[in-house]
């Protein structure tokens, strides 16, 4: 397989890690900035196929990395089953009616959001490098539903925790409904031209033990079977932020192919709880990136040697920061290829 990235999530040991970035078609990058200022904001650009799949492609022609990370938004499905989605300057996206306020059987599902993306990942399948593998991601249910529910981004997500626990009925509803649209929509993008996906849980720390069963791994391992279903050996990440010790029983029982590790996880830990052989990506903390020289230098080597004989795929432990100067990217790709 001509494809390090997608070889080392189906388990194959490559002899230097492949890598990618969270986040790596984005702010930092001034080719980016000019694009979105041309297109006047966030969703006419992630709307707008052409300029979508140049983003997708900019970080790979400047850096090469071995992976294209489709750009696009964790809140496309929601606006697919019927909020209404703004991003305005300068502050977080912000999906209304808040479906703690209002119900879910109000909403009128508008399917034809989602068919940007869709073209948008065959224009970026049609023009990658033949090494380069094409990511598309999701988020996962419970951190779509946080932003349903309470209508934006919160720090502690505790209107929708409260809501899960107040009317659990009406919650597991709205948590069906992002499942099947996910596995609908995620398959579209395979079926489309992207070779791996990713599942972004960026809130599943913020739940109790019980909750996370039901409201993370139940909901995730329904997706990862659903996907299977429509597309046999779909290639699956998981990325579950901020979890700690639920680690294992994540990996356990979603069925996901590989496993995102965010900063905060040691990664010697997680090679020896972790199934014997499960891929893993990670972990380096985006402001080591941010910092460079020295500090940069050991982080990287510190997660280098923690998997000697386990599959890794080298990423950052959550997106990589806007104002992260280009030179420290350059230095973690020399650093990470023994360049």
């Amino acid at each position: 397989m001509n494809k390090p990235l997608l070889a080392a999530l189906k388990g194959f040991r490559q002899p230097v890690p492949p890598i990618w970035l969270m986040r790596q078609a984005g702010r930092y990058l001034p080719e980016y900035r000019a694009l979105r200022a041309e297109k006047g904001g966030f969703l006419a650009l992630a709307t707008d196929p052409v300029a979508a799949a140049e983003v997708t492609v900019q970080p790979i022609r400047r850096f090469g990395f071995d992976g294209a990370i489709l750009f696009s938004d964790i809140l496309m499905v929601p606006w697919a089953l019927g909020q209404d989605l703004t991003f305005g300057p300068g502050e977080g996206p912000r999906l209304m009616p808040p479906l703690v306020d209002h119900a879910l059987d109000a909403l009128v599902r508008a399917p034809a959001r989602l068919d940007p993306v869709y073209a948008t990942v065959a224009r970026v399948a049609a023009a990658l490098p033949p090494t380069t593998t094409f990511l598309g991601f999701a988020g996962s249910p419970w951190t779509v539903a946080t932003y349903m529910v309470a209508g934006q981004g919160s720090k502690d997500q505790s209107e929708t925790r409260a809501f899960a626990y107040r009317d659990p009925v009406a919650f597991g509803a709205i948590i069906d409904k992002i499942v099947a649209t996910t596995i609908d929509y995620l398959a579209r993008q395979i079926e489309a031209g992207v070779e791996a996906v990713q599942l972004f849980d960026s809130w599943a720390g913020s739940l109790s033990p019980a909750q996370f069963e039901r409201w993370v791994i139940a909901p995730n391992a329904a997706i990862v079977a659903g996907l299977r279903d429509r597309c046999p050996g779909a290639c699956i990440i998981g990325f579950p932020k901020g979890i700690g010790g639920k680690l294992p029983a994540y990996a356990r029982e979603t069925g996901v192919d590989a496993i995102g590790l965010d900063e905060t996880v040691d990664p010697a830990w997680a090679d020896a709880v972790l199934p014997d052989g499960m891929p893993v990506q990670g972990n380096l903390d985006p402001l080591a990136l941010f910092a460079g020289g020295a500090a940069l230098d050991d982080g990287i080597d510190r997660v280098l040697a923690a998997f000697p004989d386990r599959p890794h795929v080298f990423n950052l432990g959550h997106g990589i920061g806007q104002h992260t100067p280009i030179a420290h990217v350059e230095q973690l790709l020399a650093r990470v290829r023994g360049a």
